[in-house]
């Protein structure tokens, strides 16, 4: 990776990955990324989503906080969203265009919904994506478990573009970054 990358960490919080399937292997895959990033001097942003009034990823509440195992340093910026896409009303794209960011490495929860979402729009927004395939996770849904999920979309999106913009998914310990 060069300088023009980023780390982006999407809703790594403690009620979408606090008891999500292999949740301490996914929490391990991103602190591998996350040491790599700090190393070697790319930016980290996180996004954090805000839910309504009353559930439990309102502001505030334990279920809101990201996860301390894998919690932002001081100067890491937290992007607030409200909807599954984290370009969506965020000021994501202004972050990563003050970086001169043109490629991301994409980790955090949930798989099927922001995970999903914001790789695909941030092809369409012109990054090339690297998804991280053991470093995102999500629970069981009534029709698959979350390990056909995650598989899935590994698969699905791998290759996924728009234009020149493409998706690469890899597994953590074969992503590196450079100075």
């Amino acid at each position: 990776m060069s300088k023009d990358t980023a780390l982006l960490v999407i809703d790594a919080q403690i009620g979408v990955v606090g008891e999500a399937y292999h949740r301490d292997e996914v929490l391990d895959a991103i602190n591998l990324l996350l040491d790599r990033a700090r190393t070697n001097n790319t930016p980290v942003i996180y996004v954090q989503h805000n839910g309504r009034k009353g559930y439990d990823m309102e502001p505030g509440q334990p279920a809101w906080f990201i996860h301390p195992a894998i919690a932002p340093h001081a100067g890491e910026p937290v992007v607030q969203k409200e909807a599954p896409d984290s370009f969506y009303k965020t000021h994501l794209q202004a972050e990563l265009e003050a970086r001169g960011i043109k490629h991301l490495i994409i980790t955090g929860g949930q798989t099927q919904y922001c995970v999903d979402t914001t790789v695909r729009s941030a092809v369409a927004h012109g990054y090339d994506v690297l998804l991280a395939s053991d470093a995102h996770t999500t629970d069981d849904s009534e029709t698959l478990p979350a390990e056909k999920i995650i598989a899935f979309y590994n698969e699905t999106l791998n290759g996924f573009w728009a234009g020149e913009h493409r998706v690469q998914v890899k597994p953590a310990s074969e992503i590196g970054f450079t100075e």
